[in-house]
């Protein structure tokens, strides 16, 4: 059912029109971009999605959901927007910073607009299907108003924590899987040179003790969460492991990047002292490096 008061939109990209075409199956929707060709680009489909050329205020309901290439960008609509009068609820899924996002802040909270972040970790088919995961973040109060709208494009949300928490997450998790793709090219690329097959190595990594589960759920999630370093293989061991890794890329002419990087950390472990604890303990270098605990209730 489509509920009277409009959303507005502004960005009308791939993911915009995908997050519109979603939001249309319970409101009456609105869309804005800030470039011509783009507003131009777009075809209003059955009546649920109007189109505006100007002016920007014409797109502000009770809520506005931003779906921008760039912060700066962002920023401008909001400054735009912030002082409508039925404005009371501005989301914001493109990828942008927490500092960005605190930026975005100050110019809602004179005008006591609602502000959250919902950073879309999926791409456009994802969303259309509507279980693309929202990694969200803003105060409760805030994520409350939000929810329904949310709930309008997504069935997965996820509550991540203050606000610009949730584009810090998917930052985060972007980090992780970018830097793992290296790791996994010279894991392959190493395999090759030993006559290994590649389904093969990929099914080892992937398994219940491979190399690419057991860090996370045991070591990360079962010892450096509770700080439990008793045990298990020691540092100096798991250097040993580094080294022979090197040379193994040595002597098939494989260049090493990811994995020389990761070994500098080890041997920065063993020097600090870490050498017979778990290698887990490396996570110890970073928490006294920045000063903060890995525990959750430190």
């Amino acid at each position: 059912m489509v509920e009277r008061e409009p959303i507005g939109i502004v960005g009308l990209g791939n993911m915009g029109i995908s997050v519109a075409t979603r939001l249309a199956e319970r409101y009456r929707v609105v869309g804005f971009d800030p470039y011509p060709s783009q507003r131009a680009r777009q075809m209003v489909e059955d009546g649920r999605l109007q189109l505006v050329d100007a002016p920007l205020g014409t797109v502000v309901g009770e809520a506005v959901v931003l779906s921008l290439p760039t912060p700066a960008i962002s920023r401008d609509i909001v400054a735009a927007i912030a002082a409508a009068p039925a404005l009371r609820l501005i989301v914001e899924t493109s990828t942008v910073s927490p500092s960005d996002m605190a930026a975005t802040a100050a110019l809602c909270v004179p005008h006591s607009v609602a502000l959250v972040d919902a950073a879309i970790l999926a791409g456009v088919q994802p969303m259309l299907d509507g279980t693309a995961t929202l990694l969200v973040g803003g105060d409760d109060a805030a994520v409350e108003i939000a929810r329904p709208v949310l709930e309008s494009f997504s069935a997965e949300i996820q509550v991540i924590g203050p606000l610009g928490a949730g584009m810090a997450a998917k930052v985060i998790n972007n980090a992780v899987a970018h830097a793992v793709m290296v790791i996994l090219a010279e894991a392959g690329a190493l395999a090759a040179a030993n006559g290994i097959p590649r389904a093969r190595i990929a099914e080892l990594l992937s398994g219940r003790d491979g190399g690419l589960i057991r860090p996370l759920e045991h070591r990360f999630k079962e010892r450096v969460l509770t700080g439990d370093y008793v045990g298990g293989m020691p540092t100096d061991a798991a250097r040993k492991d580094s080294t022979l890794a090197l040379q193994l890329g040595q002597d098939g002419h494989v260049p090493l990047f990811g994995i020389q990087a990761a070994h500098t950390v080890y041997e920065l472990a063993v020097s600090a002292g870490l050498d017979k604890l778990d290698y887990a303990s490396i996570a110890t270098l970073w928490e006294t490096w920045t000063g903060r605990s890995f525990s959750d209730d430190a």
